[in-house]
């Protein structure tokens, strides 16, 4: 792995060309970095590092035990942002997360001082997010759509860079509360985490069996991941690839005039607008980590996966006949040409 390239001293803003420099090495550098406590699930490194130099927000999908929680907290600490996380539970309330007035002594006597709740950090893990009720879960909203949070009329804004991550436990249905399509679609990507091949369970088994890990390097700043993201937007796109994304998305809903059999058939919401704009900005991404100049068709394929996952719902219809959404997807990318 080649070095990364020399930056300027710390009070120096980086140029756009250290930037892309960078960006370049960013996705080896993570792997290193991340791979001293995270075994394996390098598709699940990578679409993270996407959504965070995307600007976006991730749902992160697992069964239990699978390490959720221990790779946004070793991502948090290699990018050197500030981390909270916060346990859903059904008595959990929206202040318990924004924060909340309370009345405190000073020398002129009682006053009301807000006290600033966990949603105050640069990445916020939402642990088991279905676990809470949709007042507590809509009290995300504000914060993930606009980076920051109103109470009794007082806006205060967060800290930025602003990431939430919300993990989901798909196999233990009773007591949660799934999700509304308008929450879903707030989230960028939606990254499954699937159980790790045998050399990789043993290694992890021994690992954490065993001495104290290796500790991880910080490799950048909040403020170069801002910059990275204003870099990331600025990667150019033909118009014909763009047109590519937003027929994609545009074929996933039912109803509508040209629309293939399969997805009248099977799918009951299909994509909106939000799923052309991440499959555009992901690709931008993907691009720049890949060390290349210019968005292709393959980068939108490539995004396709987790854009589309939580966002086309199926049918009782395809649940019935054991078709899944990502099969929908598959068809969706055989279907729509270039």
């Amino acid at each position: 792995m080649s070095a990364p390239p020399d930056l300027p001293p710390s009070s120096a803003p980086l140029t756009e060309r250290q930037i892309v420099e960078l960006l370049a090495t960013a996705r080896q550098r993570l792997f290193a970095e991340v791979g001293k406590v995270i075994v394996g699930q390098l598709h699940v490194i990578d679409e993270m590092l996407i959504a965070l130099l995307s600007g976006g927000h991730c749902l992160i999908t697992g069964a239990p035990g699978l390490a959720k929680t221990l790779l946004i907290k070793t991502v948090a600490d290699v990018c050197h942002l500030s981390f909270q996380r916060i346990q859903f539970t059904p008595d959990l309330m929206p202040s318990d997360i924004t924060g909340t007035e309370i009345l405190e002594d000073s020398p002129e006597g009682r006053k009301l001082v807000f006290s600033r709740g966990p949603v105050f950090a640069n990445m916020i893990l939402a642990d088991e997010i279905n676990r809470t009720p949709p007042k507590t879960q809509a009290s995300l909203l504000e914060a993930m759509q606009e980076h920051q949070v109103t109470v009794n009329g007082k806006t205060m804004h967060l800290p930025e860079p602003f990431f939430v991550l919300a993990t989901q436990n798909p196999i233990e249905q009773e007591g949660t509360y799934p999700l509304p399509e308008a929450q879903l679609d707030r989230f960028m990507l939606n990254i499954v985490i699937d159980y790790l091949s045998e050399d990789d369970e043993v290694t992890v088994v021994t690992r954490t069996t065993s001495g104290k890990g290796e500790p991880v390097q910080r490799l950048f700043t909040g403020e170069e991941l801002l910059a990275f993201q204003q870099v990331v937007r600025k990667v150019p796109i033909a118009e014909d690839v763009a047109r590519y994304a937003v027929r994609l998305s545009a074929a996933s809903r039912p109803g509508r005039e040209g629309v293939p059999d399969f997805v009248n058939q099977w799918v009951s919401w299909g994509a909106g607008t939000r799923a052309s704009q991440n499959l555009v900005l992901g690709a931008k991404t993907r691009v720049l980590l890949h060390n290349r100049t210019h968005v292709t068709v393959e980068d939108i394929r490539a995004m396709a996966l987790p854009v589309f996952r939580h966002r086309i719902l199926v049918n009782y219809k395809a649940e019935a006949e054991g078709v899944t959404v990502e099969k929908v997807i598959g068809r969706l990318l055989e279907h729509v040409k270039v």
